[in-house]
């Protein structure tokens, strides 16, 4: 929440928040290439800016734009006169802004002879993609390395949906079991990996939020369930999204839940989700039964792969990796007692293959 006072006038921004991306729209692939004329189209979204203002708004004008910051992605936009709600002190508008970032979002009000009467800003904001991440321990801080967002300009970030605040994405990650960040049982993640590959790809910033809890059968993700509630918390928080990234299945297998039961229950789950989200999204289930320090279970193993592979050709589905394939212990899997997932080279190696996962969705809406 931005707040600026300029003589006796008070302005909060509450919307957008520093490092939030947007889900951007209209990208398409067969346009977005390097000598489409007119340029690479890469979409667009409907910027929400929402806050608080204190003075008379009767004679008011609201003024918008973008400002592109260093070494960003896209198109700024120059200043437009917002039509905006009033409530009382309260405002809301909506500014269509070029996928890119990171930008500077500034905002002014004049009077009716146009000077201005107060200014306020938020830095940075992207338009680009956003992904909500669900399953169990290997998509958790769960992992050896602590793993940092490689660009410079940090424009990868993640979102707390209990607090409520955008931050660039370096591990661990928000989340929902763990809250303290120094929490010394935190590790790290294969997701600042993947998105380090896929950001030189997208030229567009990448948001995320990861609500994945270890040691959960898909059982516990079933409407009703604690952890179903968490992720809709958490699709609500972030707003529209492009996919579901879901690595999960171990437990499934210790479990030997039945491919037809697993289907069923990721069905049950995305439908629920969809009447309540008021949308419809992807859903990138990864091939995730793999656990050699804890168990070997081929048969139960396959029960799982074949759902998965199944879902993967079920409408609303998608492929995501499979990681599965990362099975050298010690190599690619720890194997010290604290740990029992992946190493860095797999943590390294499963972000490519999401990077990859993702990469070959987004060539194909």
């Amino acid at each position: 929440m931005t707040t600026t006072t300029s003589n006796d006038y008070k302005l909060t921004l509450k919307q957008p928040k520093p490092y939030q991306v947007i889900q951007r729209y209209g990208y398409d692939p067969m346009k977005s290439y390097a000598n489409h004329p007119g340029g690479p189209q890469s979409g667009h979204a409907t910027v929400i800016i929402s806050g608080n203002i204190s003075c008379s708004l009767e004679m008011a004008q609201l003024e918008a734009r973008t400002v592109l910051m260093q070494d960003a992605y896209g198109e700024a936009v120059d200043w437009m006169k917002m039509e905006v709600e009033w409530r009382t002190s309260t405002f809301q508008t909506m500014l269509k802004v070029p996928a890119g970032g990171w930008y500077r979002l500034e905002l002014r009000l004049t009077d009716k002879s146009g000077d201005i009467m107060i200014e306020s800003f938020v830095e940075p904001i992207g338009v680009g993609e956003v992904f909500v991440i669900a399953g169990q321990s290997y998509a958790e801080n769960c992992n050896d390395e602590y793993l940092q967002i490689q660009d410079p300009e940090g424009r990868v970030s993640s979102y707390d949906s209990i607090a409520g605040d955008w931050r660039v994405a370096h591990d661990p990650q928000p989340g929902v079991r763990i809250r303290d960040i120094h929490d010394t049982r935190l590790k790290g993640t294969i997701w600042p990996a993947a998105m380090n590959h896929l950001l030189p790809l997208l030229r567009v910033p990448i948001g995320m939020v990861n609500v994945a809890v270890s040691s959960t059968a898909s059982r516990q993700w079933m409407p009703g369930e604690r952890l179903y509630h968490q992720l809709l918390h958490a699709g609500k928080s972030v707003g529209d999204f492009r996919v579901l990234l879901w690595q999960q299945g171990e437990s499934d297998v210790i479990e030997a839940t039945p491919t037809d039961v697993y289907i069923s229950r990721l069905i049950a789950i995305k439908t629920e989700l969809e009447r309540q989200w008021e949308h419809s999204f992807l859903w990138m289930p990864a091939k995730s039964t793999l656990h050699p320090e804890v168990y070997s279970k081929p048969l139960e193993e396959r029960w799982i792969r074949e759902a998965i592979h199944e879902l993967w050709d079920t409408v609303g589905f998608a492929p995501g990796p499979d990681t599965d394939i990362l099975g050298g212990v010690g190599i690619h899997r720890a194997v010290t007692a604290n740990s029992q997932h992946f190493t860095l080279l797999g943590q390294q190696q499963a972000g490519m293959l999401w990077c990859i996962s993702i990469w070959n969705m987004l060539q194909r809406i």
